[in-house]
């Protein structure tokens, strides 16, 4: 992996902390020339990966990059699914039946048996989660997907129902598929590591918010420090400015000390906070 990541919440109007500034640039980014501006700079600063949900807006940025290999020769994708928002409007509109029909290929054997009620009759669960799988990954077709993750309100639903062998059906389908890591994003840590080691899933690559002051770190964050100090995950640090409670500086050189952080993932929407954060990073982390 990458040690700096570049995210998307920005874009969409996501700000943990302030909805004024969420709806701001959700004005700003309206035109997707705005945010192919963004991560043009991003990656003019070396930050080669995106990691993004499956936002239907995200396949126009899929496009432009697979239009233009030599430009963006070493762009790679991090897909997190599935985008949750897409799936809720979906079964307002259709109905839970409705709504999974309605992610199926329309030639696809699950999209025949929904009609009849018969994949989830059966108990044919696994299929269809693999299908649905693959709808959320057609937008990356032919582009750079080395790790692939479950968003963290899939992941969390899973593990506070107890369903981990959802984890699983997850973890081997990305693995023989499409020949990449699979990740998970969640707001515990600590007892998703232990959840997944139970079910044979070892050293695995988890996102999670880590930030000095525990900021939505569900467990607490001695019960990070030390799940991190055990060396049984590959930590990706995200919400590492605590929606921006914390300094840059302060953020980074704190974070720098932890052990088993191999990478931060970041939102930003401006030059000078994308180099900036590459410039503390440099100054703090991973230094050669």
């Amino acid at each position: 992996m990458d040690r700096l990541l570049f995210g998307d919440n920005q874009f969409f109007g996501i700000n943990h902390m302030s909805e004024e500034k969420a709806r701001a640039q959700a004005m700003r980014f309206q035109e997707t020339s705005a945010i192919m501006d963004v991560l043009d700079t991003a990656y003019a600063e070396g930050i080669k990966t995106f990691m993004c949900t499956t936002h239907d807006r995200i396949a126009e940025i899929c496009e432009i990059v697979r239009a233009h290999p030599d430009r963006y020769p070493d762009f790679t994708f991090y897909p997190c699914m599935p985008y949750a928002h897409k799936y809720a409007n979906a079964v307002t509109d259709y109905g839970m039946l409705g709504a999974i029909s309605h992610f199926m290929p329309e030639d696809g054997f699950f999209k025949t048996a929904l009609t009849g009620g018969k994949a989830l009759a059966t108990k044919d669960v696994d299929g269809i989660a693999k299908v649905l799988i693959d709808a959320e990954m057609k937008m990356f077709k032919g582009l750079k997907t080395p790790v692939i993750f479950m968003q963290n309100v899939f992941t969390d639903l899973l593990l506070g129902m107890g369903f981990t062998g959802a984890f699983r059906v997850f973890h081997d389908h990305i693995r023989e598929k499409y020949n990449a890591e699979p990740a998970f994003i969640t707001m515990n840590m600590p007892l998703l590591v232990d959840t997944l080691e139970e079910i044979g899933i070892t050293n695995p690559v988890v996102c999670s918010n880590i930030n000095k002051l525990g900021f939505r770190m569900c467990g607490g964050l001695d019960a990070y420090v030390k799940t991190l100090e055990s060396g049984r995950v590959r930590a990706i640090a995200m919400s590492v400015y605590a929606s921006g409670a914390i300094s840059a500086e302060e953020a980074i050189s704190w974070i720098s000390g932890l052990p088993n952080v191999e990478s931060i993932v970041f939102g930003a929407s401006s030059a000078g906070n994308i180099r900036n954060t590459c410039d503390l990073v440099n100054q703090y982390m991973w230094k050669e």
